[in-house]
């Protein structure tokens, strides 16, 4: 099978690969590509099922997600890449590193969350409703953008989720809580490359969503820096969920940072 949909952009420096979250797409890093791409490769990637990579629920999951984005490293041949992953893309970019150590220089881990094991009967019994996931997609998405969003961005992203195909979407969601239950720390700890996470929101057991501030801390958080010695954290202030989107000056600042501490 062919890699995944990805665009280059951008043709030296240290390449700098961006992973989308669920129900979400390439386009969603198109600042961080403009700012970036004079001083680094930058490659972009649909992961399947979501924008112009086809893919089956039965072909997708964390794993095999970052299956794939190892394979676009392999099939570019890129030296070690700064892999760059938002919300669901967070773990697709930690399995990536784990099965390309040696293409892998870094990691930025943007907005990352944890599944509670509560979230198992709660996904079940919100998709046995009638258009389930539709309409558990629009409330997840509503919340991740705030007063200060752009509100035609926050629309436009909104129903992009509805738009994912609705199989796709349940085995995500379900395969989420699954990976973030029984793998998430443990493919934390195996990490052995420079990481960093740039923190917006908490998200509760619930998955009610507030924004953070300078200072403030959670227990996702907490367990990132127990499970990765060293982790570098910054917090955008004031934001939603997307702060490659409602914050891009910050979030480039931050993974500008990043680039030249390595």
């Amino acid at each position: 099978m062919p890699p995944i949909n990805h665009v280059v952009t951008g043709a030296a420096g240290t390449p700098i690969v961006f992973v989308h979250g669920f129900a979400c797409g390439l386009s969603d890093w198109d600042a961080q590509v403009a700012h970036l791409s004079p001083r680094h490769q930058c490659v972009a990637v649909d992961l399947r099922g979501h924008g112009a990579s086809p893919g089956s629920p039965a072909d997708c999951s964390i794993e095999r997600y970052g299956a794939d984005v190892a394979e676009v490293l392999r099939a570019l041949n890129l030296p070690p890449a700064v892999l760059v992953g938002h919300s669901m893309g967070c773990r697709v970019a930690i399995e990536a590193a784990l099965q390309a150590p040696n293409r892998t220089k870094g990691l930025i881990l943007v907005d990352g969350s944890q599944f509670a094991a509560a979230m198992g009967p709660v996904l079940r019994v919100a998709f046995a409703q009638p258009n389930g996931f539709a309409t558990m997609a629009q409330t997840l998405f509503a919340d991740m953008f705030t007063a200060r969003s752009n509100p035609a961005t926050a629309q436009a992203v909104i129903e992009r989720a509805q738009r994912l195909s609705r199989q796709v979407g349940e085995k995500m969601l379900t395969d989420l809580q699954r990976y973030d239950t029984y793998r998430l720390i443990a493919s934390l700890r195996s990490l052995q490359v420079p990481t960093m996470a740039i923190q917006t929101t908490f998200s509760n057991d619930k998955r009610e969503r507030t924004s953070l501030r300078q200072g403030q801390t959670s227990p996702y958080l907490t367990m990132l820096a127990d499970a990765v010695p060293g982790l570098r954290t910054e917090i955008v202030e004031d934001t939603g969920h997307f702060p490659q989107l409602d914050a891009p000056e910050r979030t480039n600042a931050a993974i500008d940072r990043f680039l030249a501490a390595l």
